[in-house]
């Protein structure tokens, strides 16, 4: 397990930002591998994204032409059901990755270990016992200004290597611009998709308690998110 995290809170830290405030920075747990660090919470959720539409065009042109078949994928967790759409024509390296994970049925049974409220919930790379699954290298950091971190939008979590994702994800539960790219000295957390159905799941989600575990894990739900089963919709 890496010492660097992705995700927040003073261990999932995941992910290395600059430019935040220094009074608003959550030190990162050394514990958790692919965590977001250093991320001040944002404000009361935005309205939902508006992400890149398929066709543009009058209503009879897109009744002709033929829309891009984004992939889509459902998550059945323990708390509901959330559906996501995929953009490869936006982050192709990173849509294909996660699709292989779905594909082997590595994220079923896992969990949203680190939840915090009015910023993100993260998965994708711990069972319920805690026990962090085995994954394959790394990819390339594809974020950049094509997709920013809006409120429900699904992007890698990562170590403050920028080139260091794997398996995990966080769903965003609110706006979070200080996760976008903004030059070579500020990469950003690639977005690769959004949340198309079931954000009062997320939200639900990023209310539960939480805690800190003996490892040093802070944000560690207390009754276990458990992502059930992921497949993909089309």
């Amino acid at each position: 397990m890496k010492t660097s995290l992705f995700w927040i809170g003073a261990v999932f830290g995941i992910i290395g930002i600059v430019g935040c405030n220094e009074k608003d920075k959550v030190k990162t747990d050394p514990a958790v591998e692919e965590l977001v660090q250093e991320v001040v919470p944002a404000k009361e959720p935005a309205a939902e994204p508006s992400m890149p539409a398929a066709v543009s065009g009058t209503a009879d042109q897109e009744k002709k032409e033929e829309q891009p078949a984004y992939p889509k994928v459902k998550m059945i967790t323990s708390m509901g059901v959330i559906v996501l759409e995929l953009y490869p024509d936006k982050a192709p390296v990173t849509v294909e990755n996660f699709l292989k994970y779905v594909d082997d049925g590595f994220y079923n049974g896992t969990i949203f270990h680190r939840v915090i409220r009015r910023f993100m919930i993260q998965g994708g790379g711990f069972t319920a016992q805690m026990v962090q699954k085995p994954t394959r290298s790394p990819i390339v950091n594809e974020c950049g200004p094509q997709l920013r971190n809006l409120r429900g939008t699904i992007a890698m979590a990562r170590t403050s290597q920028p080139n260091s994702a794997t398996s995990q994800f966080f769903i965003n539960q609110v706006d979070n611009p200080f996760l976008d790219f903004d030059g070579p000295n500020k990469p950003g957390y690639a977005v690769f998709g959004r949340v198309i159905d079931g954000m009062d799941v997320v939200d639900r989600i990023a209310t539960v308690a939480t805690t800190r575990l003996p490892n040093g894990m802070a944000d560690v739900p207390v009754e276990p998110v458990v992502i059930e089963r992921v497949e993909r919709v089309r």
